[in-house]
C-alpha cells in the first residue's frame, strides 16, 4: 500500500512538500531533485545460483534511470571501478539531495540460506533519512512476498548512509544467499526499479511520472516565452522559460504537462505550448 493509504504518512506529506519547497530556492538559486546512485561495487558477494552483487544492483540501477528521468529527478552514479570510500566522496563533491545506495544481502555463514527480508537502512540521526527509508521500506510491501519483513533499520556502521553529506539510506534488497529471495530479485527488477523511484517521487513530493520514449518537441506560443515549472500546476514555481519556437527534449507525460529538460534545467511545461 502507498504513501496516500497511510495516515502517518499524511502529515509525512505535508512535511516533505514544505521540506521540497524550502530546497527548491536556496540563496536566490533553483535546486531540483537530484539524486546519488550508488549500486554496490562486490563482485565478490556471489550469488546462491549465478551472479553477483555488483551485477544486479546495476541492472537494477540501468532500470530506474528511465523513471528518474521521465518523474524529472536528475542523478548521477557511482563509478563502479572505485570502492565505497570513493562513492562517499564523489557523493560529498557534489550537490545531491538523496544518497541512494543499492545492496543485496547475505546471512552469516551458520544461517547462510535461512534468512529472508529487506532492510532499509537510515541515519539514526536523520528524521528525513529515517523518512525516506519508511517510505521505501512500506512500498516495497506491495512487491515483496513477506511484506511484513520490509522494515526500515537505523544503521550505526555504514559509511554510505553516516558519511554522506545528501540524506542518505542503504536499501538492503533481500538475502542474495537465500534461493527464494535471490528468484525475486532477479524476476522483478523492473517492478523494484519502478517501486523505488515511485518512493523518491513521494519523499520528494512530486508526481512519479512513467517513462516514455525520448522525443523532441518545439514551442508554439503567442510569442511570449514558456515557463518551466517546478511542480506540475500553475501554482508551481517558475524555474526556467524556453523562447518561442525553440526545441525541448521531452522525458515524461501528464495529462496537461510534459516533463522537459533545457539548457540544463528539468521541470514541467504546459503540453498545450509544445508541438511535437
Amino acid at each position: 500500500m502507498y504513501l496516500e493509504a497511510h495516515d502517518f504518512y499524511k502529515d509525512l506529506c505535508i512535511d516533505i512538500i514544505n521540506r521540497r519547497t524550502d530546497l527548491i530556492k536556496t540563496k536566490g538559486e533553483i535546486i531540483l531533485p537530484k539524486i546519488f546512485l550508488s549500486p554496490s561495487t562486490q563482485e565478490w558477494n556471489k550469488y546462491a545460483t549465478e551472479g553477483n552483487e555488483e551485477l544486479y544492483m546495476n541492472l537494477l540501477a540501468d532500470r530506474m534511470e528511465p523513471y528518474l528521468r521521465s518523474s524529472g529527478i536528475a542523478f548521477d552514479r557511482n563509478d563502479p571501478d572505485r570502492n565505497v570510500q570513493g562513492a562517499i566522496q564523489d557523493s560529498n563533491a557534489g550537490q545531491y539531495d538523496v544518497h541512494l545506495a543499492l545492496h543485496s544481502n547475505a546471512a552469516p555463514e551458520s544461517l547462510a540460506g535461512k534468512i529472508r527480508g529487506i532492510d532499509i537502512y537510515f541515519a539514526p540521526k536523520s528524521v528525513y533519512s529515517e523518512q525516506l527509508a519508511n517510505i521505501i521500506a512500506n512500498n516495497l510491501k506491495a512487491i515483496y512476498p513477506l511484506p511484513d519483513k520490509s522494515r526500515a533499520v537505523p544503521a550505526y556502521n555504514l559509511g554510505e548512509v553516516l558519511q554522506t553529506r545528501a540524506v542518505a539510506v542503504l536499501c538492503e534488497l533481500g538475502y542474495h544467499d537465500n534461493f527464494a529471495d535471490e528468484a525475486w530479485l532477479k524476476n522483478n527488477l523492473e517492478a523494484i526499479a519502478r517501486n523505488l523511484v515511485r518512493s523518491l517521487c513521494d519523499y520528494f513530493g512530486i508526481p512519479f511520472i512513467p517513462p516514455t520514449a525520448l522525443i523532441y518537441g518545439m514551442v508554439s506560443t503567442d510569442g511570449s516565452n514558456l515557463n518551466i515549472r517546478s511542480y506540475p500546476s500553475l501554482d508551481g514555481d517558475i524555474i526556467g522559460k524556453i523562447p518561442n519556437n525553440a526545441a525541448v527534449l521531452i522525458t515524461g507525460e501528464i495529462p496537461g504537462w510534459y516533463v522537459v529538460s533545457y539548457d540544463n534545467i528539468v521541470g514541467y511545461a504546459s503540453s498545450d505550448y509544445i508541438i511535437i
